[in-house]
């Protein structure tokens, strides 16, 4: 479960373990850093539900994929067993991110309006994905129906306004159907 920021247990998750490399425990590890090796750099990260908690080194990187070493396993099978693990650390471990730049973790999304540049509601941010082709912000709205993914880019979300709660959604055409503001006649002459 990702909580907001505000939350003093608010976590952020670092990277998640997509396989196993060579024969003594090693584990491909997917960044969701900066930089990709520091996903080992924030102390113990702990598994989603929090049960379990591991101290890793990254040794080095390998097609997209950070080479890390848990304390303790030394196995190949073990390792295994790790695949899909999702390596969270408490959002307080990070650094800040200086009031000069224009910045935020992607944990500090969870829980944002999702507004159209008029105010309309789409919903609330309720987690952020990324199944490798990018960045998708996963969009429940206010009446409970099927949430809906849209691609996190400058052209959906022109706007994040952490401060205020919110961010601007300019939903791709089609998120919503057939007649999403465009009449036939606007689209022919396009």
């Amino acid at each position: 479960m990702s909580e907001g920021a505000g939350s003093p247990e608010a976590r952020v998750c670092l990277g998640v373990v997509v396989g196993v490399h060579g024969v003594r425990g090693l584990v491909r590890v997917k960044p969701f850093t900066q930089d990709p090796m520091a996903v080992a750099d924030y102390g113990l990260v702990e598994s989603k539900d929090g049960t379990r908690r591991f101290k890793i080194a990254a040794t080095g990187i390998a097609k997209g994929v950070v080479i890390c070493r848990f304390d303790g396993i030394s196995d190949r099978d073990v390792a295994e067993a790790l695949r899909g693990t999702e390596l969270y650390v408490a959002r307080t471990a990070l650094p800040d991110i200086d009031e000069d730049e224009e910045g935020y973790y992607h944990a500090d999304l969870i829980g944002l309006a999702a507004e159209a540049s008029d105010g309309t509601l789409f919903g609330r941010v309720s987690e952020v994905h990324n199944f490798g082709a990018g960045d998708l912000l996963e969009i429940v709205p206010p009446d409970g129906s099927a949430s809906f993914l849209v691609s996190f880019t400058d052209e959906n979300v022109p706007e994040v306004d952490i401060a205020g709660g919110r961010l601007t959604l300019v939903p791709p055409e089609g998120t919503f159907g057939a007649g999403d503001g465009k009449d036939e006649e606007e689209e022919a002459d396009e």
